[in-house]
């Protein structure tokens, strides 16, 4: 199994190539839309170039969920997370960091659900995912 170093740095190089970015760009803490620009259109791409780069396979939604707040989920309300959303993003999303999800509790606004997506968690995430 590769060292965390080693899965940070073929998480680099592929949001590299994913995003257009230098390298320097690419640190652990960046935010994968906020930050490096990542558009919805780009999760896919990158999920397909991990696959590839790390040779294994990732579920849909398993690394990115999608529509976890829809109108009748009841993870959301009045454009908040809800304390089931929250519950649920946890459940789902073991590899984000404590520190962003714990910020996410104290401002529960949807838009910053995507705060989540840093280049720390996609690593947390293959690094479970490889040591599975």
């Amino acid at each position: 199994m590769p060292s965390r170093d080693e899965i940070f740095e073929k998480v680099q190089s592929t949001l590299v190539d994913a995003l257009g970015l230098d390298e320097d760009e690419v640190t652990a803490s960046s935010r994968l839309k906020a930050d490096l620009g990542a558009e919805s259109i780009d999760f896919l791409d990158i999920v397909f170039r991990l696959e590839k780069n790390f040779g294994i396979k990732i579920p849909r939604n398993e690394l990115f969920p999608e529509s976890l707040f829809t109108a009748d989920s009841g993870f959301a309300e009045n454009g908040r997370v809800t304390a089931k959303g929250l519950d649920e993003l946890r459940t789902r999303l073991p590899h984000a960091d404590k520190e962003t999800l714990d910020a996410l509790a104290k401002d529960p606004r949807v838009e910053n659900v995507e705060d989540l997506f840093t280049v720390n968690m996609v690593v947390n995430f293959l690094a479970s995912k490889l040591a599975a």
